[in-house]
C-alpha cells in the first residue's frame, strides 16, 4: 500500500467546506465540478453546475480528497467519510479489495476510471466504506 487518503462527502458545498480546510492547512485545493466529469455523470447533475465531483488538497503528509453528493442522493451528517486506500498494483487492489468485500457490499466493482486510472467502493461488513485507488502506470 503507499498509504490511505480520507475522503470527505458533502451535500453541496463541497467548494466552501475544502476552502476552509485549505485556509486551516496551508493548502491550495483542486476542483473538479460535475460538468467536467464524464457525460453521464454531468448529465445526472445538470441542474446544479456548482457541485464537486472531486476535491483535493495536499498539505505536507495530509491528504484530503472529497465530493458533493450528486442531487437527491442520501447524504447523513457524521457518516459522510470514506477510508480511500492507495494501491501499488492492480494485484494488490484486487486481493484487498476482494478480502474486505467478504460478508460486505460491494458499492462500485472495480473498474476502469475515466481519470485513467482504477477505482472501486465497497462497505464492510462492519459497516466502514472503503474506496480503492490505483493510478495505472504507477507499478
Amino acid at each position: 500500500m503507499k498509504g490511505t487518503i480520507t475522503y470527505l462527502n458533502f451535500d453541496g458545498n463541497c467548494r466552501e467546506a475544502m476552502t476552509f480546510y485549505g485556509r486551516c492547512l496551508a493548502g491550495e485545493p483542486s476542483f473538479t465540478p460535475f460538468s467536467a466529469g464524464p457525460p453521464e455523470v454531468s448529465a445526472q447533475a445538470k441542474g446544479t453546475p456548482d457541485r464537486i465531483l472531486h476535491a483535493e488538497l495536499t498539505s505536507g503528509p495530509v491528504v484530503l480528497m472529497a465530493s458533493d453528493t450528486l442531487p437527491g442522493m442520501p447524504f447523513q451528517q457524521g457518516n459522510n467519510f470514506s477510508i480511500c486506500l492507495e494501491c501499488e498494483s492492480q494485484g494488490e487492489m484486487d486481493k484487498t479489495f476482494n478480502a474486505l468485500s467478504e460478508n460486505g457490499q460491494v458499492t462500485l466493482p472495480l473498474h476502469d476510471a475515466f481519470w485513467g486510472g482504477r477505482f472501486g467502493m465497497l462497505t464492510d461488513q462492519f459497516g466502514i466504506s472503503w474506496m480503492f485507488s490505483f493510478r495505472a502506470g504507477s507499478e
